[in-house]
C-alpha cells in the first residue's frame, strides 16, 4: 500500500489509538510529523513522545493523554489541507479551531506552528489539521 499522505494516516493512528483506550502510538517518523507531535505535547494534548531515528525512517512513539474520568484528551482530530486539495491561509485569515479550545497546526515559512504562535509571529501557511 503506498502512503499519499502520511500526516492523515498519523492523525489516524491517533485517533484510533485513543478511542481504543491505547496508552501509546507509534507511527513512521518524518520532521513533519515530529514537529506537529512537539506541538501536541506543548499544549497539552499528549504525554509525551520517543523519537526513534533508526534508518532508513524511524518511528515515532507518542504517549496519550487520558483524563480522570479516562477519556482521552484529544477530542478530535481533523485533516484540513490534502495533497489533492491544498488548504493556504494569509496571516489574517488564520482560522480559530472550536473559539480557541483547540489548535490549528500550520506548516508555515518559521516551520510548523499552532494558529496562535502563527498570529503572533505574523505569518500564514498551509493548515495541515486541527486538534480539539
Amino acid at each position: 500500500m503506498s502512503m499519499t499522505d502520511p500526516i492523515a494516516d498519523m492523525l489516524t493512528r491517533i485517533r484510533n489509538a485513543s478511542m481504543a483506550g491505547h496508552s501509546s502510538v507509534v507511527m513512521p517518523r518524518s520532521k513533519i510529523k515530529l514537529e506537529m507531535v512537539k506541538i501536541l505535547k506543548a499544549e497539552g494534548f499528549v504525554e509525551g513522545y520517543i523519537d526513534i531515528p533508526e534508518h532508513p525512517q524511524g518511528s515515532i512513539k507518542v504517549f496519550l493523554r487520558y483524563d480522570k474520568s479516562n477519556r482521552c484528551v484529544i477530542r478530535g482530530l481533523e485533516r484540513v489541507s490534502k495533497p489533492g486539495r491544498r488548504k493556504y491561509v494569509g496571516k489574517q485569515d488564520i482560522p480559530r479551531v472550536r473559539d480557541g479550545l483547540g489548535v490549528a497546526i500550520l506548516t508555515t515559512p518559521r516551520g510548523v506552528l499552532t494558529d496562535s504562535s502563527a498570529r503572533k509571529e505574523g505569518v500564514g501557511g498551509e493548515v495541515l489539521c486541527y486538534v480539539w
